[in-house]
């Protein structure tokens, strides 16, 4: 997957191929996605600064651009937070607002699945090796891709990250086992310390998002070797 930095001689370009994705992706599914993604457009197009990944725009400003109450605008960017799309780089503090910064490589896996509707020209734009894993770094171990039977987050999750990327669930998530949860934490097991620390410092927020949208009250995801 083309990862997009909208900089340079084909900034422009690259900001419309992003709106695009986001725009396909709205219209293929309801009215509630429709809405959501058209509220998180409206604030890239006008408060986002693309050179410095920066969003920072008080509630009261975005209730006023949305023209809904503040309540519904702490909701739905608590929800652009679980799925991944917007982060928080700097916590307000002292009548300060947040300063919020876009992943723009969780919007574009998310939306891969309606580029084909946009048509095959953006598609082979887009499309490509995806840069999350080195061509150069492979698990020690490659079992078959088999999420985990039953029901449970861990088991979840493994269906959304095997849905998201085949190849990367098969070398990097099939083989860890669920070792339970405490106080919020998610706690999995990999099968060597190499393999651990490679999802924990490479994966850890691929694999953050997909188990908190299966349990929003998971704050935190550890993975261990045995």
């Amino acid at each position: 997957m083309q990862v997009i930095r909208a900089v340079g001689r084909e900034a422009a370009a690259k900001k419309y191929d992003l709106l695009s994705a986001m725009m396909a992706h709205a219209l293929a599914g309801d009215k509630h996605r429709q809405r959501l993604v058209l509220r998180l457009m409206v604030l890239i197009t006008a408060r986002y600064n693309w050179q410095r990944d920066e969003l920072t725009v008080g509630q009261r400003e975005v209730a006023r651009l949305w023209c809904v109450d503040e309540r519904t605008v702490k909701r739905d960017m608590a929800r652009f937070r679980t799925l991944g799309w917007v982060e928080v780089k700097q916590q307000g503090a002292r009548g300060r607002v947040s300063v919020l910064g876009l992943n723009l490589d969780r919007i574009l896996l998310d939306t891969k699945q309606e580029w084909q509707n946009i048509g095959p020209d953006f598609v082979e734009r887009l499309a490509g090796q995806d840069a999350t894993v080195s061509d150069n770094v492979v698990p020690l171990h490659r079992p078959a891709p088999v999420p985990p039977a039953g029901q449970g987050v861990w088991a979840e999750a493994s269906q959304r990250l095997l849905a998201e990327d085949r190849v990367l669930y098969e070398s990097w998530f099939s083989s860890m086992t669920d070792a339970g949860i405490d106080s919020g934490c998610l706690t999995l097991v990999a099968p060597t310390r190499f393999h651990a620390n490679y999802v924990q410092t490479h994966l850890s927020e691929r694999l953050r998002t997909a188990v908190r949208r299966c349990d929003g009250t998971i704050l935190r995801v550890r993975v261990i070797s045995p």
